[in-house]
């Protein structure tokens, strides 16, 4: 697989983590628009984003060759039957899209995550958090959902989380181009940025620590039932959205 760390940082990951929940996708990456779609879902990897467990993961990497949004599709918000649905790696234009999308659809309160499996742009994520929050819209992941790493993030903003039955939700934890989150102690200010988050959206800090002991950067854990509950991931858990 493919993991574009924190610095802009290209990297091969090994096959990803298995499980008996959560089983392998393979999933042949071409180019933006052409992913393979294995099971209901097409998945790419980025920054702060998972990449998605496959048995066998090919990816055409052309590095310093356009942005990362030639490559891939930034998260897009849609409405639909009054939610806005959302699908894509959340960028850099990500917090733009969502207030614009947000002020032409003023009596939308729900944000409806399909597949979002992370962000290219922490800083940008945190800041198209802090909008949903401010806003006190509701965010959902549907039975057929599936978000990760970043996506994660932007979830738990919600003041209202609504997790369906089936809906999968990944977490892991980061590195830059020479170490991993977890090379540094607990004290340094690089972790700072996502514990003022939580803090800001409600979220107890312990689940950021849980998340860098869940899995490495290279792969993602799928949380159980029993982990979303533990760290209130969610604020409903339904049979239906």
């Amino acid at each position: 697989m493919i993991v574009l760390n924190q610095g802009n940082h290209l990297g091969i990951g090994d096959t990803g983590r298995k499980s008996d929940d959560h089983p392998a996708f393979i999933v042949p990456v071409r180019s933006l628009g052409q992913e393979e779609r294995v099971d209901g879902f097409g998945m790419v990897a980025l920054k702060k984003m998972v990449g998605w467990p496959a048995a066998v993961l090919f990816v055409l990497v052309l590095a310093g060759c356009g942005s990362i949004e030639d490559d891939y599709e930034i998260a897009r918000f849609d409405a639909v039957d009054g939610e806005l649905v959302m699908n894509g790696v959340i960028s850099s234009s990500t917090p733009i899209d969502l207030r614009t999308a947000l002020d032409e659809n003023p009596k939308i309160k729900r944000i409806v995550m399909v597949d979002v499996p992370g962000s290219d742009d922490d800083y940008a994520n945190l800041e198209a958090g802090r909008i949903v929050h401010e806003r006190g819209l509701t965010t959902v992941i549907p039975s057929n959902g599936i978000i990760a790493s970043g996506g994660t993030d932007f979830f738990l903003a919600g003041k209202k989380r609504v997790v369906v039955k089936g809906a999968r939700i990944g977490v892991h934890s980061w590195s830059a181009e020479d170490y991993t989150a977890l090379d540094l102690s607990k004290s340094d200010e690089e972790h700072e940025k996502y514990l003022k988050y939580y803090k800001s959206i409600g979220i107890d800090p312990l689940f950021y620590w849980y998340t860098l002991e869940a899995a490495p950067p290279e792969d993602v854990h799928w949380m159980t039932d029993s982990e979303m509950k533990r760290y209130k991931v969610g604020t409903q858990y339904a049979a239906r959205p």
